[in-house]
């Protein structure tokens, strides 16, 4: 069997720089003066929450929850399960949930189903990447870094098998 191969499907700059545009436009839709609740899916969101984090010219503060229906596959198992909660409570916060890649649909739509039963003021969801071409259950994005092709991809948070996280581009993994 060959060894997998990268193709650079988006590169760190691009990143950057989307992130910066994205941060500019969150900055601007918030202006309550609460604290804004960053609330990033582990482990895939590690990267673009960091970043994401520092782009918001406003006071943040970094949750993490652990959501997984991926196992060890390239493809969702459909059968979603808490791995890690919040350590604080939202109820009354602004509250966006910040995610690596929305791919069918089916993981972000059951978290947010148990977000919103915890009564925050605001609930919204910033995705890195967007493969809408996979989506099974709708889910309302805020804010989209990227809208890519039904492709695999890692790098940049992004695993396989929990491979490829540390690269800094977006890559397509061909050849697994």
């Amino acid at each position: 069997m060959a060894e997998p191969t990268l193709r650079t499907l988006i590169t760190a700059e691009k990143i950057k720089t989307r992130i910066d545009d994205l941060g500019h436009q969150i900055t601007a839709d918030y202006t309550s003066g609460q604290p804004l609740y960053l609330v990033g899916i582990l482990k895939g969101a590690i990267m673009f929450h960091a970043d994401l984090a520092r782009a918001i010219e406003r006071q943040v503060r970094l949750e993490f929850i652990g959501i997984s229906s991926y196992g060890k596959g390239k493809t969702s198992s459909g059968e979603v399960k808490l791995t890690k909660d919040l350590d604080v409570s939202i109820q009354d916060a602004d509250v966006l949930v910040v995610e690596d890649i929305v791919d069918t649909g089916i993981t972000l739509s059951y978290l947010m189903r148990v977000l919103e039963q915890r009564n925050p003021r605001s609930i919204r969801i910033a995705a890195l990447l967007d493969k809408p071409e996979r989506r099974m259950r709708q889910v309302p994005v805020s804010y989209v870094g990227f809208t890519i092709p039904d492709e695999f991809v890692v790098g940049y948070g992004l695993d396989y098998a929990e491979d490829y996280r540390h690269l800094p581009d977006v890559c397509v993994l061909e050849g697994v």
